[in-house]
């Protein structure tokens, strides 16, 4: 049917209009999320016990979701299917040519949703024609989406969009906030909803009622840098030598003392080992809600990126890389050892690995 965004499906919804078949996907996964809510409340109502079924695309069975698409809606108009992290990137091309003819008999009384939430989805821009199109093997199934149902990327909110949203939510809490602080907050969190959310509930709370003014944003907000542990680690398990090297020279100069770089090597470890607790997560079926609740997380947006940023690392890689900062930090914490130096060793070590 189309290519749409989330404000025309949200109008359709408001209409009663559903597809029968629903893609979602963009780096603004708490987008996706709230889509996906909304498309399933206005199928299924209150009854999503009974007419919502979840499936895992990592361990999707199609013979079930079949059988699954064919079932009779139960205390409600809808017979609704969640299908999360479907990625043909995973799966071979058999299994994806199976899963999109069991879609071409999705019955007027079954929607299906498709959403990505721990994955990146690859889009090409064509700035000319102002076009982003799927250029990855998903394409095959977002192709058939748009022809027989609905596609919706969201990509990341610009740091103007998001000021009026910003603007409103510390209205809302009793507060004020010019347009240009609220954008330069949006920046500061590197336009992260979670993180933005995070921080507007810190600053009302810290302006009791007063005007949220740049000098409160400089001294409470911590600016958010691109070149972060993250960056690092995913240089590093994609032998992305110069950039790994650049990344912690850069880390290096901006933690100077003894103490901190023995913190650094801390951070990295845990970033680490968040891919890996998201790799070994995917390879199981589970989801971020299940790693949250199983290891202690408070921030989803770091088990949501791991998964992301994890999708096309092997574990075994992973694994590795975790032993040797392991090792490292048995060094620094028994000998006198220069840190930089055991930083600079280990990072040849997991490049060589």
């Amino acid at each position: 049917m189309a290519q749409t965004d989330a404000k025309t499906i949200k109008s359709q919804l408001k209409k009663g209009e559903l597809s029968n078949l629903y893609y979602l996907f963009g780096a603004d996964v708490n987008g996706t999320e709230s889509l996906t809510k909304a498309i399933i409340k206005s199928a299924v109502g209150d009854n999503e016990d009974f007419s919502l079924t979840k499936l895992s695309g990592n361990s999707l069975d199609i013979s079930q979701l079949r059988d699954t698409i064919e079932m009779m809606p139960m205390m409600s108009e809808y017979n609704c299917i969640l299908i999360n992290d479907y990625n043909c990137e995973e799966h071979k091309e058999e299994e994806v040519k199976q899963l999109i003819d069991a879609l071409k008999e999705i019955p007027p009384q079954t929607i299906v949703i498709f959403n990505v939430t721990g994955f990146e989805v690859k889009v090409k821009v064509n700035i000319r024609k102002n076009q982003r199109t799927v250029n990855d093997k998903n394409k095959k199934l977002t192709d058939f989406a748009i022809k027989n149902g609905v596609l919706c990327e969201q990509p990341l909110k610009t740091s103007s969009e998001l000021a009026k949203e910003i603007s409103a939510k510390v209205s809302s809490r009793g507060g004020m906030i010019s347009v240009k602080n609220a954008q330069t907050l949006a920046e500061m969190c590197l336009s992260d909803i979670l993180m933005i959310n995070n921080e507007i509930d810190k600053l009302c709370a810290y302006a009791d009622g007063r005007e949220i003014t740049e000098q409160m944003l400089e001294e409470l907000v911590p600016r958010q840098s691109d070149l972060t542990v993250y960056n690092f680690a995913n240089a590093v398990v994609a032998f992305n030598r110069k950039s790994a090297y650049d990344m912690l020279d850069d880390l290096l100069e901006r933690f100077p003392k003894s103490q901190d770089r023995r913190m650094l090597l801390s951070v990295i470890s845990g970033a680490f080992t968040d891919l890996y607790r998201a790799s070994c997560a995917r390879k199981a079926g589970k989801g971020i809600n299940d790693v949250m609740q199983d290891f202690g997380y408070h921030l989803e947006f770091v088990v949501r990126n791991a998964f992301r940023d994890s999708s096309r690392i092997p574990t075994e890689r992973l694994r590795k890389c975790i032993t040797i900062l392991s090792e490292a930090t048995e060094k620094l914490n028994s000998t006198s050892a220069d840190e930089k130096i055991v930083l600079e060793e280990t990072l040849t070590k997991m490049l060589m690995k």
